[in-house]
């Protein structure tokens, strides 16, 4: 790529980042009187439909003005065109110039650190390095043992025995309180002092 296409391409993505500022969230139509309806857009399509005729006051519908500039439109913020990569061999048809990579959320750990040392080779931008990285640490970490002495467990178990006692003492201690109260008397009820009387 020339200087001045990386220039204008600079100056279209900056563009297009002001004006998402200024760009409202599209709704859709009543879904800010019905729980039921959802606020994702939807065309509104209904003959009377407010929306639809652009009434003032409405919100606004979807339109091509909102659109950003057609030099970088449907690249990444970066300025790279994304390219989806499922597998090692893909990345050979990639232009490090040009397009940058994104392994797929389904790729496993061995393929994935392929890729990600296809691309090191490569000079090639991965978009999602860091989450790529941190899923191949997780699952390495789970394949690992536990590498705790025996010692260790066994204190722990101890501890655990310990922490479960004073519970149990308590509770025989509230056991023990209820049988050493004594009984009250039951007072009489109307029909024991009617028959006392006969």
């Amino acid at each position: 790529m020339a200087e001045k296409d990386v220039s204008a391409i600079q100056k279209a993505l900056a563009a297009r980042k002001r004006a998402k500022q200024k760009k409202p969230e599209f709704v859709k139509s009543e879904s800010w009187r019905y729980v039921r309806v959802k606020a994702k857009w939807r065309r509104p399509r209904g003959i009377d439909n407010k929306m639809r005729q652009k009434v003032k006051g409405w919100p606004p519908s979807v339109n091509t003005g909102y659109r950003g500039p057609k030099e970088v439109r449907g690249l990444h913020p970066s300025g790279y065109k994304e390219v989806l990569v499922h597998t090692p061999e893909e990345i050979a048809n990639i232009d490090p110039k040009t397009e940058a990579v994104r392994i797929a959320h389904t790729v496993g750990k061995k393929k994935r650190v392929q890729i990600l040392s296809e691309a090191k080779k490569r000079n090639l931008i991965v978009l999602n390095f860091k989450s790529a990285m941190e899923t191949v640490k997780e699952e390495i970490k789970q394949e690992e043992p536990s590498a705790q002495p025996a010692e260790q467990e066994i204190k722990k178990k101890v501890d655990s025995k310990e922490e479960k006692k004073p519970a149990s003492k308590k509770k025989e201690s509230k056991e023990d309180a209820k049988e050493e109260k004594p009984k009250k008397a039951r007072s009489k009820t109307n029909s024991e002092k009617g028959d006392e009387t006969q």
